[in-house]
């Protein structure tokens, strides 16, 4: 005789195969000195990038007749061309650059993500018609499709989050449908469609929680890029404009004094 069993009785989320876990990761940093030492750094840059404006610093915009001086107690790292104070312009700029790679690659996270949760999970014409679509933007170098939105939109840090959103959102869709495929394919998510669990419970409870450390890596390698991405379009004049403290903006502005103020 048939026995029922009742849908909260399906398998709870395991480790897909290959995938370390969101415990296997921080396990691995810790073992890791170079790794260790790597996350740290970039712990020290985002939490000063958060609390610059606390900071006992000096208004980055504020000019002063101590133009291209060198690191004194008064400045530390030296001024600009114009006398700003270049340690106070590099921390507020480190806060934009975080502005817009987190916002940017949040999008294409959850964007990228869900098309390649849909492409992967439900296959056929779905997946061939996602495929395609993102066959278009991967056919263009990723700066140069930045550069043609931005260029469009006009020079703004808003634009360029939607440009590199675009830019990233097709890399994670593929990164995302690739463990999607495979993992729909385990027993324990087999055995969660014979007991009657809906598709969106599938995906929910057995799909997404073995996607997390994939997502995890892909996001710390985006988010580095896209500062770096960020920084080329500023240097290029088409991010933040001037006065506003950049990293961009301030390698524009200050090749030219390279030769007599290496600081």
């Amino acid at each position: 005789m048939a026995t029922w069993i009742p849908e909260s009785a399906s398998p709870r989320p395991v480790a897909a195969e290959g995938a370390f876990g969101l415990a296997g990761i921080g396990a691995a940093i810790v073992r890791e000195p170079v790794a260790l030492l790597g996350l740290a750094m970039v712990v020290v840059y985002v939490v000063v990038a958060l609390v610059v404006g606390f900071l006992p610093l000096r208004d980055p915009l504020a000019v002063s007749t101590q133009r291209l001086a060198g690191p004194s107690p008064d400045f530390p790292l030296g001024t600009d061309a114009l006398g700003r104070d270049l340690l106070s312009r590099i921390l507020y700029g480190a806060r934009l650059s975080i502005r817009v790679a987190a916002q940017s690659v949040a999008i294409a996270t959850v964007v990228g993500g869900t098309l390649g949760l849909v492409s992967g999970y439900l296959g056929g014409l779905a997946d061939l018609a996602i495929g395609r679509v993102l066959d278009v933007f991967f056919a263009f170098p990723a700066i140069l499709l930045a550069l043609g939105i931005v260029a469009a939109l006009g020079p703004d840090p808003n634009n360029v989050i939607i440009a590199i959103a675009v830019v990233y959102t097709p890399i994670f869709a593929r990164v995302v449908r690739g463990p999607v495929l495979a993992i729909k394919a385990r027993d324990f998510v087999e055995a969660a469609r014979a007991i009657g669990a809906t598709g969106s419970r599938v995906v929910i409870r057995h799909i997404v929680p073995n996607l997390m450390s994939t997502l995890i890596v892909q996001v710390s390698l985006a988010l580095s890029w896209a500062v770096l991405t960020e920084g080329a379009l500023s240097f290029l004049g088409l991010s933040a404009q001037p006065p506003a403290p950049s990293w961009g903006v301030m390698l524009s502005e200050g090749r030219q004094y390279l030769e007599f103020a290496t600081h």
